[in-house]
This record gives C-alpha cells, sequence and structure tokens, in this order.
C-alpha cells in the first residue's frame, strides 16, 4: 500500500511547482524503495517555476515494453527526461511523416484554429475525395504526450479507412504553451467540465467544422490515445449530446484522477476511487487496451467499461481470436436490453502501450494488430445520436 504521508508530499511539491521532485517521489515509491528513499529530495536540480501548468501524463510507447524496465531514471531539468523512468515522455525528435503516409491521393488535409475563453487550439482536419457538400460523418482524434496531428494520423491511418468510409477527421493539437509535453490535461478537475477549460476548446473544434463544412449531426465521434484517450473519455462523460460514441486506446476513465499522485496512482496500478458513473444512457464507448501496458495498467480498461455500464442492464458476449502472425485478443461485447451493442472492450494479450494495428510511419503503434483504426469507426458508424439531441 502507498504511503500517504508520501503521496501529501508529492501533492504539496506539485502546487508548490516542483514537479520534477514530486515525480521523482512518486517514481520511487512506485518501485517499492523505502519511504525513506523515497523522500530524500533530489539534490543539482532547480525546481520548475512556481505556477507553470502540472505535466499530464500520458506515455512513452515502447515497442518492446516486454522487456524489463529500467531500474533508475533521475530527475533533471528537462521535464520529459525527468518523466521517463515512468515512461511518460515521447519521441521528441522523431521526423515528420511525409503526406503519402498521412492523406490518400486525392483527399486533401487542411488547416484550422480555434479560440475562445480558454484559450485556442489548432487542428487539421481531414476531408476525404468523396466529399462534394453532402452531410458525412466526422471522427475527432486526439493525439498522445509529444505527438502532433500530423504524427497520430500517420500512425493511426484513421484517414485512409476514413476515405474508403468517406468521413471527415479532425486532429486538435495541444499547445506546448499548455503542457511542456504537449499532453491533454486529462487529471486536472477545470479540464474535465463542460464548458471550461480544454473540453470547451475541443468541442468548440468540433462545432467550428460542423458549421464551416456538411457534417452529419447524428454522426459525430472523438477517440484518442492514452492523455488522449482519456480527454475522449472526458469529452464523452460532458458532451454526451455531442458525440454519437467514443473511442479509448490505453486511457483512463473520466474523473480517475484529480491531480498528479492520484493520476500516477490510476496509471500505474489501476488505483483510485471508481469515477461517478454518468446520467442517462450509456455513452456507446470502445476500449482496446493491451494486457501488458507498463504504462497504463490495462485494470483502467475495465473500469471505463464499469463506468460507461453504470446502472444500465446489459448483456455481455466474450469473442476471442488472433491476428494472423499477431497479438491474441479478447472482445468483451455488452448489449442493451433490445441487443444492440452499447459497449466493446478489446483486451489485446501480449500488448503494450501502442495503437493496435497502427503503421510505422507514425509513433507509438503495434503493427500486430487487431487493426483499432478499423474497428473503431465500423463500431462509430455502427451508433448515431437521437435526431434532435445536439
Amino acid at each position: 500500500m502507498l504511503n500517504q504521508d508520501i503521496i501529501r508530499e508529492a501533492t504539496r511539491l506539485t502546487r508548490s511547482g516542483q514537479i520534477v521532485e514530486a515525480t521523482a517521489l512518486l517514481q520511487r515509491m512506485l518501485r517499492g524503495e523505502k519511504a525513506s528513499d523515497a523522500t530524500t529530495p533530489a539534490t543539482g536540480h532547480r525546481a520548475l517555476a512556481a505556477g507553470r501548468e502540472p505535466p499530464t501524463i500520458h506515455a512513452k510507447v515502447n515497442a518492446a515494453e516486454t522487456r524489463r524496465p529500467r531500474r533508475t531514471a533521475r530527475p533533471a531539468l528537462d521535464l520529459a527526461k525527468s518523466l521517463e523512468g515512468l515512461g511518460l515522455s515521447g519521441s521528441l525528435r522523431r521526423a515528420p511523416p511525409s503526406l503519402a503516409d498521412m492523406v490518400p491521393h486525392g483527399a486533401r488535409f487542411i488547416e484550422g484554429t480555434y479560440a475562445n475563453a480558454a484559450g485556442s487550439r489548432s487542428y487539421r482536419l481531414f476531408i476525404p475525395s468523396r466529399y462534394h457538400g453532402q452531410a458525412i460523418p466526422l471522427v475527432v482524434m486526439l493525439h498522445g504526450c509529444t505527438q502532433s496531428p500530423e504524427d497520430f494520423a500517420a500512425g493511426t491511418r484513421m484517414n485512409f479507412i476514413a476515405e474508403e468510409r468517406t468521413c471527415f477527421v479532425a486532429y486538435p493539437a495541444q499547445r506546448a504553451e499548455a503542457n511542456q509535453a504537449k499532453c491533454w490535461n486529462w487529471f486536472r478537475p477545470a479540464d474535465q467540465q463542460r464548458d471550461g477549460g480544454e473540453p470547451s476548446l475541443i468541442a468548440g473544434i468540433t462545432r467550428q467544422i460542423m458549421r464551416d463544412h456538411s457534417v452529419d449531426p447524428e454522426r459525430v465521434y472523438v477517440a484518442g490515445l492514452s492523455a488522449g484517450a482519456a480527454a475522449a473519455a472526458v469529452m464523452g462523460s460532458t458532451y454526451g449530446d455531442l458525440y454519437a460514441a467514443i473511442g479509448i486506446h490505453s486511457g483512463l476513465a473520466c474523473g480517475a484522477a484529480n491531480d498528479l499522485p492520484s493520476a500516477l496512482m490510476a496509471m500505474k496500478q489501476g488505483a483510485g476511487p471508481e469515477a461517478t458513473p454518468s446520467d442517462g444512457p450509456p455513452v456507446p464507448t470502445i476500449v482496446f487496451h493491451g494486457d501488458r501496458d507498463t504504462t497504463v495498467h490495462s485494470k483502467n480498461g475495465a473500469r471505463i467499461v464499469r463506468q460507461a455500464i453504470g446502472g444500465s442492464r446489459m448483456k455481455a458476449k466474450v469473442h476471442s481470436g488472433r491476428v494472423p502472425g499477431g497479438h491474441a485478443y479478447t472482445r468483451t461485447v455488452h448489449t442493451d436490453a433490445g441487443g444492440r451493442a452499447i459497449l466493446e472492450h478489446w483486451e489485446i494479450h501480449g500488448a503494450g502501450h501502442a495503437w493496435s494495428g497502427g503503421s510505422p510511419a507514425g509513433s507509438y503503434t503495434d503493427p500486430n494488430g487487431p487493426d483499432a483504426t478499423r474497428e473503431m469507426l465500423r463500431f462509430f458508424l455502427e451508433h448515431s445520436l437521437p435526431p434532435g439531441r445536439n
């Protein structure tokens, strides 16, 4: 059991702006070192300036997560480097993907910006080649830490599947000024509420695209990876009248954490209080999680499903399979009284913290499948909002 005194000390350090020291403290604690060792302050490193936003937790995706993790990771001035021991940093020096890796021939990938009282965010929008003004679905994709819209598009290949199904795909971009590692701030209470913080920016981008283009308002969806997946869970909980379904890959439930210490506990152990189920009918949700994810514990996938089900009565059916030459998986489908599949939980056996079935053209991907992009879009298009709900 984690030492509550250490957690309180880490919280105090976080609130005083000493993020590096707080992270190092929790890192040692989670490795099982003695409290006396964990509470020894790091020396030779300056604290981050007071008032700087705390980092949103994401993940370093390691293509070989089954290897023994490194035992030590000393805090450093660079916050991203200071988080390496917990698998929280990403590939900051990765070369940008080529246009051919992001966009199929004949389609477009345009830029846009949205601003409101909470700030501003840029985004990229994929427009399929067969779009000629007719109302078509929109998928909003939230990248993980250190990623960009371009990187996320290349890794997931969502644009290529959306080209087949004639869908828009939007990729909001997190600002480094909002989070040093470009993580969505999923665990902060201010960013877990409707009409404020980052949820208002993501919803604002969605609505701006709906105004500027012919989007079917009953078929708008949101998905993400890791920190982006946790942000997608927030959007499903706060804007159920805007999004018809959500996709969560290697993420956490809305409300699973409310500060840095609780975020680390939830990520590494699946610990913390159960999030409160949302009122009303469940938002259709598809979840992917590797059972060897050493960055965001796979227990979090089950927690997301429990939160989504809430008090609803559903039947579960379990399917097992294996990708030829790739990962085995267990797919659990939860259906309502009418037999409609409302929730899907894909547990991928042997997989770590990476987008399942993704392309190596982008970061944080596992090509050994199953194809999360194709299955996610298939699930999305099976669901739509009731007329007039949005």
